[in-house]
């Protein structure tokens, strides 16, 4: 039944969501995740508009600092927000032998966090950013400064506009490595869960080239996960692999990502080859210093691909 409603709601293309703030508290509560929800005691709210594609909201909480919500979905706290943003990007980016200049593409991701964690990388010599929703860059910036830091790099490039579309229009063989932050595949993110978009990742990218994308929880979503994987071996000639990182307040209390690498010279995923250290922390080109890594580090990475017997058997099978 739970399944049931999830695939209803994804099918439908809307969020069904009925995250409420309560006096004091907001609570996630979503089809996505029925029969439970997670709550935040709320300080103040301190921005709530609609834009034109989500509502957008800013709340103080008691202990996870500020967080930025769509549609009534939880994307990042100030507490957390390293969990996922350090993860998504040097998974990927860590795993490419003998880096020399090369260009990164991030599909949504428009707080900014994933251009911070790019930018660590002194090998990267491009880096454009397609987010559709221009509020959620402009709060960003104003509300959390530390995440939005990769925006003051000079190799940042912007567009807003459909991520969807600008994979489509990207000539073949730009990128060595497309990072996609997206939401949830429901409402505007639906597309990027898709087969069509996976080919056009794949025809952008460079031979052995690398890509990341949010993946759900195992704990929720297998069925999801399932047809991530299935999509993508059937799209990507090299690596496929499933990996996953902990962040408190999205829901289960963990999240996924799927490493893919086209076919070209090898990707072990698995095993960091371009190590971040104390050294290239300081590669971001901004005005403003990056603060040192909190969460990633080489040990962690080799294992995030590490999965519990349940989540394993049913990837492997998908695999193969």
């Amino acid at each position: 039944m739970a399944e049931q409603q999830t695939r209803e709601a994804e099918e439908n293309g809307v969020s069904g969501c009925m995250s409420t703030v309560i006096p004091g508290w907001f609570s996630e509560i979503n089809p996505m995740w029925p029969g439970e929800a997670h709550s935040l005691k709320v300080e103040k709210i301190l921005f709530q508009e609609k834009s034109a594609y989500q509502d957008v909201m800013v709340f103080q909480s008691a202990s996870y600092g500020k967080v930025l919500v769509l549609d009534g979905v939880i994307q990042l706290t100030e507490r957390d927000e390293c969990a996922y943003q350090e993860m998504i990007t040097h998974l990927p980016l860590c795993s490419i032998p003998n880096p020399k200049k090369f260009e990164v593409l991030v599909i949504g991701g428009g707080d900014g966090g994933v251009l911070r964690e790019v930018a660590r990388h002194s090998s990267v010599e491009q880096i454009d950013i397609c987010e559709i929703d221009k509020m959620v860059v402009d709060v960003s910036k104003q509300f959390f400064p530390d995440v939005a830091i990769g925006y003051e790099d000079p190799r940042v490039n912007l567009h807003i506009g459909d991520g969807v579309a600008f994979m489509k229009n990207a000539p073949e063989g730009t990128y060595d490595a497309v990072i996609v932050d997206s939401s949830d595949p429901i409402g505007p993110a639906q597309e990027l869960f898709q087969k069509p978009f996976f080919g056009s990742v794949a025809r952008a990218l460079r031979p052995g080239g690398v890509v990341s994308t949010q993946a759900e929880s195992i704990w929720l979503h297998m069925h999801i996960i399932e047809d991530i994987v299935s999509n993508c071996r059937q799209i990507f000639k090299g690596s496929v692999n499933y990996a996953w990182t902990t962040v408190p307040t999205y829901p289960s209390g963990v999240i996924g990502f799927m490493l893919c690498s086209t076919e070209g010279p090898s990707v072990d995923f698995k095993h960091p080859v371009n190590p971040i250290d104390d050294a290239n922390e300081s590669s971001c080109q901004s005005n403003r210093p990056l603060k040192p890594l909190k969460f990633y580090n080489s040990e962690i990475h080799s294992a995030a691909f590490c999965l519990p017997s349940f989540a394993k058997k049913v990837i492997e099978a998908k695999a193969k």
